[in-house]
């Protein structure tokens, strides 16, 4: 063999060995990518042609008692932006400018596909045609410069999120239908207008401290919307679709899927739409009539524990919780900012009804009466003697009754209650003892959660009996010295009205899904018996003497056998029982020959008059009225109440579908009032009243009016 015949074949082995080892390699490689990595690069593959878009389940919907619908979700339409398959568009741009120079030659193998009479020159436009015409391929700075003028948005915010270094980002939410179609026939690369949820509190400012809100992302923020989030939300789905090399949908490649996402639990509460309206009302009226720093009311069924109403001023709108309450508050947060104004926010989000402690006052009198009925340490012929001085407790500060000036002398315990006599309360409190008294304190619920479905809900403030003086078992026997929620009060003032049971306030009634089936139902739950049915029955008799011949008398109403206690106290600042701030209170049961409801007022800081017997009891004297009639409870008169109304009795003509100026001249007509009040009486009509027609009611009776 010749040399060079020898170099030939040793180059031809080296080449095939060469080509052996190439191939084992690219064998090994092509293993490896198809088998190995094969699943990854098929992901990734996968995502450079789809887009994964999350499709929100729509939130429950929240209902009162008798299905009215206070918090609903509806379908929105929403902006978001892929900022990945925006940065494609640079590329894609930078391509086009290169794309010409190859024209010729895909047109040259065009014809070669192409029938004789086609054009060869119509290849561009069937690459880069889809069924909605050419691609328009836009950089970033134009595609903010569109979105901007769209939507209406700060056009630099818009750069900065679609060229994020995020996977998702949502550009706006619950865009107008225009918006969306403009969107969508700007057919942006990246840019998707996909179906949301968006949540609306139909009633405004109705209930919000019961409902609370949420924030963008649809999470609950405060209220039932928190508590109950995670039954409310649901489970969000998915839809996949294909994409081109620009990040643009494919609408007609025949390619999604579609994962549909699961709806949230519907909440039904026990507040009645109608007494809500009626406890909002009152705090409004007491709120701005006392020129007050915070009106609250509870209207709560004793029998089952059951809110019918929770209403506090001032309030926010939940569906936009961070704008001011009225003109005066827009006025104090006007020069506000940062986290002064946040704190401003946090303050009108607070339910006062459960976050806040207060000392009740002389509304606390009354379980201080029943502990002593309880324990025998009273009895309902017991009497006590006010001089004006609290004389067996010797403090600095002499301790002393409200009337010290004219003491109210020799009283039974009944009489003790319509005076509010703090002498006498004083006497109950150290017959009852530190002990006695603290261990009740627990068994009503004090210094401990009732557990009512409310985030925040306050412990309140109870002395144990290791660090109780007997100044303070006496002021404690008035209702000083001791703090509580307002929910407290009402839950343990309910237990003397249902025959001695502290039930445990009941907000939330049921779960249920969207087809009506009920889903979880929250049982009425008896905690445990404080009182017996003797105590409660005696305590009904005393509340209602304190209504119709004592302090309570402004609540007083014929035939439903109110019963009740006004509360006026000091408020502390800076350590001291401060002269000028009050708390002032009136809880009231009706009728106490069989309690249906229990109402509590409070309002912080009146301006003026701070007696509860003048500014409480009248406010709550009308709720029980407009309430009662609602339910539709027959009013029992006593012969004497027959005697005075025997001549004043009229029948309740009908007015709904009449304007509300008409409506007002026939109940004026025959002597009675109504609730409305508005500068146009003309042009809105009554939907709605209580009581309904033909009832008899008394002359000077207020008929409840429901506008359109």
């Amino acid at each position: 063999m010749t040399k060079p015949n020898l170099k030939i074949k040793k180059r031809i082995i080296f080449l095939m060995f060469l080509f052996f080892i190439s191939s084992v390699a690219l064998v090994v490689r092509l293993g490896n990518i198809q088998i190995i990595e094969g699943e990854a690069y098929k992901k990734e593959a996968f995502s450079q042609w789809s887009r994964d878009i999350t499709i929100n389940a729509s939130r429950g919907t929240i209902y009162d008692s008798k299905g009215k619908k206070l918090a609903v979700s509806i379908k929105s339409d929403t902006v978001v932006c892929f900022p990945r398959d925006v940065m494609k568009s640079i590329k894609t741009v930078e391509v086009e400018e290169k794309s010409d120079q190859n024209s010729f030659i895909f047109n040259f193998l065009n014809m070669f596909r192409r029938g004789e009479n086609d054009n060869p020159m119509d290849l561009d436009n069937d690459l880069s045609a889809n069924e909605g015409g050419p691609i328009p391929n836009k950089t970033p700075d134009e595609i903010a410069d569109i979105l901007a003028g769209i939507l209406e948005m700060d056009r630099e915010e818009i750069y900065e999120m679609i060229t994020g270094d995020t996977d998702y980002v949502t550009i706006k939410r619950w865009v107008s239908v225009k918006q969306a179609e403009e969107v969508k026939a700007a057919n942006l690369s990246g840019i998707s207008v996909i179906e949301d949820n968006q949540r609306i509190y139909p009633y405004d400012n109705f209930a919000s401290h019961i409902l609370g809100f949420t924030n963008i992302d649809q999470a609950g923020m405060y209220g039932i919307e928190s508590t109950y989030n995670g039954y409310l939300t649901g489970e969000p789905g998915r839809r996949i679709v294909n994409t081109d090399g620009n990040g643009i949908e494919l609408p007609f490649d025949g390619f999604e899927q579609y994962y549909a996402p699961v709806d949230g639990l519907n909440v039904v509460l026990t507040i009645d739409e109608v007494i809500q309206h009626f406890a909002e009302n009152a705090v409004e009226k007491a709120y701005y009539d006392n020129n007050a720093k915070s009106a609250t009311m509870i209207i709560m069924n004793p029998n089952n524990g059951d809110i019918l109403a929770m209403a506090s001023r001032p309030s926010y709108d939940p569906n936009n919780p961070r704008l001011p309450y009225d003109e005066t508050m827009k006025n104090e947060w006007s020069g506000l900012s940062g986290q002064d104004l946040q704190n401003e926010w946090y303050d009108l989000w607070r339910n006062i009804s459960v976050n806040d402690i207060y000392e009740p006052g002389s509304t606390f009198k009354l379980l201080t009466t029943a502990i002593a009925l309880e324990e025998n340490k009273a009895s309902m012929n017991s009497t006590y003697f006010c001089d004006g001085y609290v004389d067996d407790i010797i403090t600095e500060t002499p301790i002393k009754c409200w009337r010290y000036y004219n003491p109210h002398g020799l009283q039974t315990l009944a009489e003790a209650l319509q005076n509010s006599c703090n002498d006498a309360l004083a006497d109950i409190g150290l017959a009852i003892g530190k002990e006695t008294f603290y261990k009740y304190n627990k068994a009503l619920g004090f210094g401990q959660r009732t557990n009512i479905a409310l985030n925040g809900e306050a412990f309140g403030i109870v002395n144990s009996p290791e660090t109780m003086r007997d100044v303070n078992l006496v002021t404690q026997a008035f209702g000083q010295g001791i703090s509580v929620t307002p929910i407290q009060l009402v839950t343990a003032v309910g237990s003397l009205s249902n025959g001695g049971n502290l039930i445990k306030p009941r907000l939330v009634k049921q779960l249920v899904d969207n087809g009506g089936n009920i889903v979880h139902e929250n049982p009425v739950e008896i905690v445990r018996k404080v009182f017996s049915e003797e105590t409660s029955n005696n305590m009904m008799e005393i509340m209602e003497s304190v209504v119709s011949q004592g302090a309570g008398i402004s609540a007083y109403l014929p035939g439903y056998s109110v019963g009740g206690k006004t509360g006026t106290a000091q408020k502390v600042v800076n350590g001291k029982y401060s002269e000028e701030l009050y708390v002032t209170s009136f809880i009231a049961t009706a009728p106490t020959l069989d309690p249906e409801i229990v109402v509590l007022l409070i309002i912080d800081e009146p301006k003026d008059s701070y007696y509860g017997s003048v500014i409480a009891a009248p406010v709550v004297g009308a709720v029980i009225d407009e309430t009662l009639k609602y339910m539709n409870v027959q009013p029992v008169y006593t012969k004497d109440e027959i005697i005075k109304l025997e001549k004043s009795y009229v029948i309740v003509p009908n007015v709904i579908g009449l304007s509300l100026k008409d409506a007002s001249y026939e109940l004026d007509r025959i002597g009675l009032k109504h609730n409305i009040t508005l500068d146009n009486e003309e042009d809105i009509l009554v939907k709605d009243q209580y009581p309904k027609e033909g009832i008899e009611v008394i002359k000077g009776s207020v008929i409840t009016i429901m506008l359109n």
